[in-house]
């Protein structure tokens, strides 16, 4: 079982910038798709942002394609997403989260659900003021 702790967010004004950050520990972590998700009050939680396990292919949301940058560190356990241009409508708790299966294939990585993902963080809250 692995465990994922995010950081990094906090109240930004409309514009502003964050970078969030999700360590993982508890199984290797290279072999595993990553995945951001949120979730704002009353709605349900949506996929963000998702990097395939060797980090070469991102997957964005169309409501954040241009803003934010999904990006990994194997040797550091460590997943990022840097978001620019901040919108009011991106406040939200955030949650990194980790696929089940390892090894997936990067086309998987497309078609993958809430579902595939196995192992959640805490949340970060992200607000951003406008």
């Amino acid at each position: 079982q692995v465990q994922l702790v995010e950081s990094g967010g906090g109240l930004v004004q409309a514009g502003g910038s964050l970078r969030l950050s999700c360590v993982a520990s508890g199984r290797t972590f290279s072999r595993y798709h990553m995945g951001w998700f949120r979730q704002a009050p009353g709605k349900e939680r949506e996929f963000v942002a998702g990097i395939t396990w060797s980090g070469g292919i991102p997957y964005y949301a169309d409501s954040v394609k241009g803003r934010f940058t999904i990006s990994r560190d194997n040797a550091k356990y460590t997943v990022y997403l840097q978001m620019n241009s901040l919108k009011p409508e991106d406040t939200a708790v955030y949650y990194c989260a980790s696929d089940r299966a390892p090894w997936r294939t990067a086309q998987a990585m497309g078609v993958m659900t809430q579902a595939d993902f196995g192992s959640w963080g805490q949340g970060t809250q992200v607000t951003v003021s406008s």
